[in-house]
C-alpha cells in the first residue's frame, strides 16, 4: 500500500531573525519529515537543534554541527533504521559544507533523505553535487535530496540533480515557486529532488503564517506517495 508523506525543506538562518515565527511555519506546515539548513552549529547547538524540534513538534533525526549545519527532524509517525552526518570536501577559504542523510519507515515504505545545502561558488556547488550523488547511490531505498541549492534551475548545479532525481516543483507546481527572499521573492534556489518511483502529489511554498520574518528564504512543502 503506497504511504503518502509531507516533507518540507527550510533554510532557517542559524534563526537569527525570528525562532519563534520559524518554528510555527514548520508546525503550520504540518511536516512528516523537515530538511533543515543552516541549523544551529556553534554555542549549545545541541540543545538549540532539540529545542527548534520540540518547539516544531519534531525530534531530530541526525545532523547540526557534525552535518555542516545540515539537520533532520521527523515526526513520531516516522522510525529512523539508520543516519549518517557526511562533510564534502572543503575547498580552503570556503564554509565547510554537509549532509544530514537517514534512511527512515514510514508505515510499510523504507526511504532515504537528505538535506543539502550547496556553496555559493558554482565549481564548489557542481563538484558536491556529484559527492552527495555517489553517496546516495548506495542506498537500498529511494532517495529524496532537498535543501538550499544557491542557485536557480537552469543552473548546472541544478540540472545535474535533476538527471538524477526529479525536480518535484517542475514535476507537479501547486503552491508559490519563488523561495529567495523571503519579504520579496524572486527567485527558485531551495528545491526538493524525488527518486522517479515516489510520485509527486504536491510541491510549492505553503501559505502558512510568519514566512515573511521567519528566516530569508521561503520553505519547500512537497506532499509525496512512497512506493
Amino acid at each position: 500500500m503506497p504511504t503518502e508523506l509531507r516533507l518540507l525543506t527550510y533554510n532557517v538562518r542559524s534563526l537569527r531573525d525570528d525562532a519563534q515565527a520559524v518554528s510555527t511555519v514548520i508546525r503550520a506546515s504540518e511536516p512528516d519529515v523537515v530538511c533543515v539548513q543552516e541549523a544551529p552549529r556553534f554555542l549549545r547547538w545541541r540543545s538549540k537543534c532539540a529545542a527548534l524540534a520540540r518547539e516544531s513538534g519534531l525530534v531530530v533525526a541526525t545532523g547540526g554541527r557534525t552535518a555542516a549545519a545540515m539537520l533532520l527532524l521527523v515526526s513520531l509517525r516516522v522510525r529512523v533504521v539508520e543516519a549518517d552526518d557526511v562533510l564534502l570536501s572543503r575547498k580552503r577559504g570556503l564554509h565547510q559544507r554537509g549532509l544530514a542523510l537517514a534512511t527512515l519507515v514510514v508505515g510499510d515504505s523504507q526511504f532515504a533523505v537528505g538535506s543539502i545545502h550547496l556553496d555559493l561558488d558554482a565549481a564548489e556547488r557542481r563538484r558536491h553535487v556529484d559527492e552527495i550523488v555517489l553517496r546516495t547511490a548506495s542506498s537500498k531505498a529511494p532517495v529524496v535530496l532537498a535543501g538550499d541549492i544557491n542557485e536557480t534551475p537552469d543552473g548546472a548545479a541544478w540540472q545535474a540533480l535533476a538527471q538524477h532525481y526529479l525536480d518535484a516543483y517542475a514535476k507537479v507546481p501547486t503552491w508559490g515557486e519563488y523561495t529567495y527572499s523571503a519579504v520579496n521573492p524572486v527567485r527558485r534556489i531551495d528545491g526538493i529532488f524525488v527518486d522517479p518511483s515516489i510520485m509527486v502529489l504536491s510541491c510549492g511554498v505553503p501559505d502558512v503564517p510568519g514566512i515573511e520574518r521567519a528566516s530569508d528564504h521561503r520553505p519547500v512543502l512537497a506532499v509525496l506517495q512512497l512506493p
